[in-house]
């Protein structure tokens, strides 16, 4: 098994320096995967190329249903969700568990999604005014790979949901800084991570293998082979920024064919091997006879005794209650 380490002569960019909110060096995780090639990647991160590809855009909507549904509700670990008064949805795509959050709970003031994808977010808000919720749902466009737009301590819960889809491993003390600078004192980080999507198909576990490689070539992922180490990190790197009361909750997914959650995860599965070929590509080395597994991963995951099975960790805590700064909500 191979780890990464972080190269401690290799120089910082201006960018990250420069920022008022870089984490302390000394304080990332160890075994960060630092591949030299992903590192000089400044473009978009996201592990789909084409965020604005028809597919991700339907597999995204899909997803959030499913996940919704199965996780048994949008904030299910949370004992108060309705005394919330300010949510952020960091990464949101096409809005869906921001909608659902207002939907359920009409008591929270003000609900706001960032992502970078501007076809996303028109979708977002058409969906926001179809369900009678623009008043209080509102969605930007932002890059959370930079510092968020937002005042320090803002929001009662701060929450992200499949981060590591763009985030590199070395962004991450960063990335939850921030999420932790905009939560006010005594409110909620809260984030969520998967393994890869597996199930009773060889061919599908053998690309799901394949997107695993391609995720640590690329930065994505901190062990070589370990579709999980990104979930084990979570409570350390939200604990070396300050986070407090941490706590995890994890949820095994059974997804049998036949059953309308087993018939979303494979339109999920559908999408994601499609759009993920110019990834796999890049990272990994051409795939002559890709064509050929994809056809016969969708023909095992139609079999009515297959079951999909998916592993989801949710991490959260309280933002720390001493502060320089601090916006009261």
């Amino acid at each position: 098994m191979r780890h990464y380490t972080r190269n401690a002569n290799r120089d910082p960019s201006p960018e990250r320096e420069n920022c008022a909110f870089v984490a302390d060096k000394r304080k990332e995780p160890e075994n960060m995967s630092t591949s030299e090639e992903a590192r000089k990647e400044q473009p978009s991160t996201y592990f789909v190329q084409d965020r604005d590809n028809q597919s991700e855009f339907d597999r995204l909507r899909i997803q959030d249903q499913m996940i919704t549904s199965k996780m048994g509700g949008v904030l299910p670990e949370q004992p108060e969700p309705q005394a919330l008064r300010r949510v952020l949805d960091v990464g949101c795509g096409t809005g869906g568990w921001l909608l659902e959050v207002a939907k359920e709970y009409p008591t929270i003031e003000k609900l706001i999604g960032v992502d970078i994808s501007a076809k996303m977010l028109a979708y977002a808000r058409s969906q926001a005014e179809e369900q009678g919720v623009s008043e209080r749902v509102e969605f930007h466009a932002m890059d959370a790979l930079r510092m968020l737009e937002f005042p320090t301590g803002y929001f009662s819960l701060v929450n992200a949901r499949f981060s590591t889809s763009y985030l590199r491993t070395w962004d991450w003390p960063k990335f939850v800084s921030e999420l932790a600078r905009v939560t006010r004192a005594g409110g909620i980080v809260r984030l969520t991570e998967s393994g890869w999507l597996r199930g009773d198909s060889e061919i599908l576990n053998r690309l799901a293998n394949l997107c695993i490689e391609a995720s640590f070539n690329a930065g994505h992922v901190f062990v070589e082979g370990d579709d999980t180490s990104v979930m084990a990190q979570l409570p350390d790197l939200l604990g070396r920024q300050g986070i407090q009361n941490i706590q995890t909750r994890d949820y095994e997914l059974v997804l049998p064919a036949g059953t309308p959650e087993g018939e979303s995860y494979r339109e999920d599965l559908r999408h994601l091997f499609r759009v993920s070929l110019p990834f796999l590509r890049k990272w990994v080395g051409v795939l002559n006879d890709y064509e050929q597994l994809y056809q016969q991963m969708l023909e095992e995951t139609a079999r009515p005794d297959f079951v999909g099975r998916w592993h989801l960790r949710t991490v959260w805590g309280t933002a720390p209650t001493h502060r320089k700064t601090q916006h009261v909500v």
